[in-house]
């Protein structure tokens, strides 16, 4: 607590004055006070996708920032504390990894020397945390880190529907599922209690298919409402006067189906609960996003009742949840509420609420220094500037030396197996463009020198490379799911029509490269964005060709993509037996080895796939307002004007046809370097069977 009170007396004098100001005030709907009863206020407060952003830095593109960072965030968290008399502090999880800051660590480990702690642990020591859960991504670098870094945490973490796997039974949590904590707290007439506040940890079961290489046959989960269900009454027989759940999952307008990636929905109308905190979206709750949601009190931030937040990722925002709570006769009871997400940049004048706090990140320089030697290192050269403004509307340079890379790496990999002889296509997605995450998240790599920043702004999760053995007629069905991308065009209206889908995740938008097609965006999409078919009769792949001709869709390929999507997608995988190779590498180090072999590489785009033709409708696409700078000889692409937050307007014209063949990899193609890691594991697949139309897993 030593460190604590320290950062306090720290921390901005306006901060200090504001805390003076309102220390003791009362929501304006707190209950009123009597005799026989005691009226307390407690705030909640969450943090959640923090993915390693402790600073205000953005490593990609080596330049501090205002946009994000948990130091930035800090000034809200003491603002929301010193508003409050009483308050705790909780984080939801997705904290170790997502920027190059978590994958330095991951790599050279230093804190787990004696006595070492994890960076982001060192700061949210000092921050002060009650309690926290792990998230999906805390799972990527595998359980013995996970389990190191943890060992650096100063407060409780607990997890409930992780289990350890005893022989595919799963009797005994792997985690702590949950903890009592008892919170002295000061009732509105200044007396103190003692509040004996449950706190349970739940995780998206799809962590097995996610990190299976991790996990599988070392531990399993649960459902989440389930798990719930069983605990939330068991943590109440021990004393809990209230249960706070730290979900890290998110909320879906769907169907309750077994084992729910986002199950907040269901989760809420669990008995016993009185505050929920999710995330795993990357969404704020209340929000936009969440307007016209069944169950949904946007002015309250209530969901079927229960007072509920989600603060977004990276550190941009901070949820609170305000609770009035009124205790008769020994037993405490919620009597109102108030949810909020408060964001670290001023919405009226786009400026950081708060001077981030370097006393902070003093406990962190040395790894923040590591990670800025680590990102500068070069790895070789390219002759062609690769950017992902326009990846989900043309063939995309982003894209290509991905799928250039991974196509390398599988074809030197296979050599002298029974696939040797089979064709290797290429699948893969824009990670950074644009959406949820703002304006500013998209690649720009100038010509010139590559080093592993930006690399890893290419590829921006620690995935592994696999391959699997599709047929040509489950590629058509896996690029008709890809297609769901877009909007459908009316190609009689006059009116200007929004092409891009912003429902559909731009990490599922599936390029594969070695076919050509285009994509009739004038018919319905088949499939949703979770693979669902949602009209049998669609099909928006036309002219789908390989080797000039049309595909055949019995031939049988080899598809190089990731671990996520080839363990998690019924499209990529259609009866979870097509995986032929399972690499212990890195999706990022395998970019780095083709560069670093290669020297000088080209990346620009082939144009194997476009959008076909769309009659004289006006279709429209937002990206960065960047973008307009690199429109020089772009026959299909104009800017339009500004838009909302941030971004730019632009028009699209249908792309022309792809070439009967899709370009070579201009770059020579030299063996794939040795490692010193385990050989790559090639399984044999079952026989390939007709593609499934069964809802797949949402995949990064």
């Amino acid at each position: 607590m030593l460190f604590r009170k320290n950062w306090f007396k720290g921390f901005t004098a306006a901060v200090v004055a504001c805390s003076m100001l309102v220390f003791s005030a009362a929501p304006s709907w707190a209950a009123s006070d009597s005799r026989d009863s005691a009226t307390v206020n407690l705030r909640i407060m969450e943090t959640t996708d923090i993915h390693a952003s402790l600073m205000n830095y953005d490593y990609y593109s080596d330049k501090e920032t205002n946009e994000y960072g948990l130091i930035s965030t800090a000034g809200l968290i003491q603002q929301a504390r010193s508003e409050a008399r009483n308050s705790m502090l909780f984080d939801n999880g997705d904290l170790l990894q997502g920027n190059p800051l978590g994958d330095y660590m991951a790599r050279n480990k230093t804190f787990e020397k004696e006595g070492g702690v994890h960076p982001v642990y060192k700061m949210m020591n000092l921050m002060g945390y009650d309690a926290a859960t792990v998230g999906n991504h805390e799972f990527n670098y595998g359980l013995s880190f996970l389990e190191k870094s943890l060992k650096g945490a100063d407060f409780p973490y607990v997890n409930a529907n992780v289990y350890i796997d005893n022989g595919g039974q799963g009797t005994k949590n792997y985690f702590t599922p949950y903890r009592i904590l008892d919170k002295t707290i000061t009732d509105e007439k200044g007396d103190n209690h003692t509040l004996r506040v449950g706190v349970i940890g739940l995780v998206t079961p799809q962590i097995m298919q996610w990190d299976e290489a991790n996990l599988k046959d070392k531990v399993v989960t649960k459902d989440i409402v389930e798990t719930a269900k069983k605990l939330i009454p068991q943590m109440k027989t021990e004393g809990a006067d209230i249960i706070v759940v730290l979900a890290h999952t998110g909320y879906e307008d769907v169907p309750q189906t077994p084992m729910m990636e986002n199950a907040v929905k269901y989760l809420s109308q669990v008995d016993g609960i009185n505050a929920i905190l999710f995330g795993h979206a990357h969404k704020s709750f209340p929000g936009p996003d969440f307007k016209g949601m069944s169950g949904v009190d946007l002015d309250k931030g209530t969901i079927n009742g229960v007072p509920a937040v989600e603060a977004s990722s990276w550190g941009k925002d901070l949820g609170i949840i305000d609770l009035s709570l009124e205790k008769k006769k020994n037993e405490w009871h919620v009597t109102n509420s108030q949810s909020e997400v408060r964001p670290v940049v001023s919405t009226t004048n786009q400026v950081l609420q708060f001077t981030p706090d370097y006393k902070l990140t003093d406990s962190i320089k040395e790894e923040h220094k590591g990670t800025l030697d680590y990102i500068r290192q070069p790895v070789g050269t390219t002759t062609a500037p690769i950017n992902s403004y326009f990846a989900l509307v043309q063939d995309d340079p982003s894209i290509q030396i991905v799928t250039n890379a991974q196509k390398w790496y599988v074809q030197n990999h296979l050599k002298g197996t029974e696939y040797e002889n089979l064709p290797v296509l290429s699948a893969g997605a824009p990670f950074k463009a644009g959406g949820r995450n703002g304006a500013e998240y998209y690649t720009n790599i100038p010509e010139g020198t590559i080093a592993i920043k930006n690399v890893s702004d290419l590829y921006v999760y620690p995935n592994t490379v696999h391959a699997v053995e599709v047929t040509g007629a489950e590629i058509q069905e896996w690029l008709e799911w890809s297609a769901g991308q877009f909007n459908r065009i009316d190609p009689k209206q006059t009116e200007e029509q929004s092409l891009i889908n912003k429902d559909f995740p731009t990490y599922n938008f599936d390029v594969i490269d070695g076919v050509n097609y285009q994509i009739d965006v004038t018919q319905p999409a088949r499939y949703d964005a979770k693979g669902t078919i949602i009209d049998s009769s669609a099909h928006r792949i036309k002219d789908l060709q390989y080797n000039g001709k049309a595909i055949d869709p019995a031939q049988k390929f080899i598809v190089a993509t990731n671990n996520y999507r080839a363990s998690s997608s019924k499209l990529a995988n259609p009866d979870g037996k097509r995986i032929v190779m399972a690499a212990p590498d890195e999706s990022r180090q395998v970019i780095i080895d083709y560069i670093r072999t290669n020297g000088t590489i080209n990346p620009s785009a082939d144009g194997n796939w476009s959008i076909a033709p769309f009659g004289q409708a006006k279709v429209t696409f937002e990206s960065s307002p960047d973008a307009k700078d690199v429109l020089a000889g772009n026959q299909q692409i104009s800017y339009l004007s500004s838009a909302a937050d941030g971004f730019a307007k632009y028009s699209l014209k249908a792309g022309a046809k792809p070439s009967a063949a899709t370009t070579p990899v201009k770059e020579a193609v030299a063996p794939a370097k040795a490692t010193a890691k385990p050989a790559v594991k090639t399984t044999k697949p079952a026989a390939v069977k007709p593609a499934k139309t069964t809802k797949p897993k949402a995949s990064k």
